[in-house]
């Protein structure tokens, strides 16, 4: 029985990383899959990375390709923080392992797809920038659009908002369905959730588990105003980017 951990949206918190790995190996995974933003916003960037790369597969996430060209859409706080980022980038410890860590974010595919089941970071007609929040339900003309590209189930991240959208134009969150949910043939959309900037109230990481067609979202508490003070202690990145963590928001 495979038990595979589904991370996103780890945002270069790598207090929070870790943290994760640590229950990831506990409940047993035996494979890491992860929706992107590996950097943008926290303090260590090419750490993450450096985790990521031992992953079983990694998609791009719209921060991980703006630290590689320009970034388009981002807020001011944003854009100051991919900024500095690619400095971290093409600084780092040695040359080569610079160029190691930009190979591999360039080379991330945009989707990944097993069978009739997506993976990406945004959306299934957008895999990079699109966001499908939970108030996406009320539209129905997108949602409808949405589930017409869903063969069956799409995992995605990117809103930081875990739960499950179903075709009937709900969106379930872990707290309300017990922190599990039993796939069958009905068409699903499954947002996992952030590991390093949760946006949804809870400022515990969050990841999901897929075992057979049971998903199990986790929250797992890390030292969160560790990643606060070193967020703190950068100029470059505003100290509102570690406000929020210890919010959720």
């Amino acid at each position: 029985m495979v038990r595979r951990a589904i991370v996103s949206d780890i945002h270069g918190n790598l207090e929070a990383l870790k943290t994760v790995l640590a229950d990831i190996r506990a409940q047993g995974c035996t494979q890491i899959l992860c929706l992107g933003d590996i950097v943008g916003y926290g303090p260590e960037p090419n750490a993450c990375i450096d985790i990521a790369r031992t992953f079983d597969s990694t998609i791009i996430g719209n921060h991980d390709l703006a630290a590689l060209f320009d970034p388009e859409g981002f807020s001011n706080t944003a854009e100051q923080a991919i900024l500095w980022t690619r400095k971290q980038l093409e600084s780092g410890d040695t040359p080569e392992n610079c160029y190691a860590r930009l190979d591999f974010i360039a080379n991330l595919p945009r989707t990944r797809r097993e069978g009739t089941v997506m993976f990406v970071h945004g959306s299934v007609r957008n895999p990079i920038n699109e966001y499908v929040f939970p108030e996406d339900i009320y539209n129905n003309r997108k949602m409808e659009k949405l589930f017409s590209m869903v063969q069956r189930i799409c995992f995605q991240g990117h809103t930081h908002v875990p739960g499950v959208f179903t075709a009937d134009m709900s969106f379930r969150r872990p707290e309300e369905i017990g922190y599990k949910f039993d796939l069958g043939q009905e068409k699903v959309m499954v947002n996992v959730g952030s590991v390093g900037q949760p946006r949804d109230g809870d400022w515990r990481s969050c990841y999901v588990i897929l075992e057979d067609n049971t998903i199990h979202f986790r929250r797992v508490e890390y030292d969160v105003d560790v990643t606060i003070q070193k967020i703190y202690d950068i100029p470059d990145l505003d100290n509102s980017l570690g406000d929020r963590l210890r919010d959720g928001r």
